[in-house]
């Protein structure tokens, strides 16, 4: 496994090996101590899925605050999205700012998003599994999130303002402006 930095300090994929066989493919997923070695938090507790019908569904951008904050590491089981991570730690010089990614089911690459940093995806294909492991279990009083398509935020989602669906959770959250982050930057 390799890290590949996103340009947002603490953001990065995790790229696996990958074993070419004359039958097809083989990788790991996940092992705590090629995560650890790669700085990544190797201790989870939770795994869980989500499917999206429509192509153009968009989620987020979520995080779970403390003192119950995550690491997620996102990937695709089936399909594609476009991934977006945006740095919610105050006194960040990146605050405010995202990064974006294409994951697909088929690369086998994961995302690492650790606290400070809010999550969302837009998918890019009916159908679309997105497997989440966690290093906390999700407490539901502490999820927290910024609205998709806050303008200070300048992200270009790939269905632009009109897509498919948004659940309406994610339609209420804040704008950048209004959030009281519970995250503060360290340098690293």
């Amino acid at each position: 496994m390799k890290a590949a930095p996103l340009g947002l300090d603490g953001l990065f994929t995790i790229v696996p090996d990958v074993t070419l066989q004359p039958q097809g493919r083989f990788t790991y997923h996940f092992s705590e101590r090629d995560f650890e070695a790669l700085g990544a938090n190797g201790r989870c507790v939770q795994e869980h899925a989500s499917c999206y019908p429509l192509r153009h569904t968009v989620r987020g951008l979520h995080f779970q605050a403390p003192p119950h904050a995550q690491t997620k590491y996102v990937r695709v089981a089936r399909g594609r999205i476009h991934d977006v991570v945006v740095d919610v730690r105050r006194g960040s010089p990146t605050w405010g700012r995202h990064a974006t990614l294409e994951l697909a089911a088929g690369d086998w690459t994961q995302l690492h998003v650790p606290p400070g940093f809010a999550h969302g995806f837009c998918t890019l294909e009916p159908d679309t599994e997105v497997v989440f492991r966690l290093t906390d279990y999700n407490d539901p009083a502490l999820l927290r999130g910024l609205r998709w398509n806050d303008p200070a935020l300048g992200i270009a989602w790939p269905c632009g303002d009109a897509p498919a669906f948004v659940f309406p959770a994610d339609r209420a959250l804040p704008l950048l402006a209004d959030l009281d982050s519970p995250f503060a930057w360290a340098p690293s």
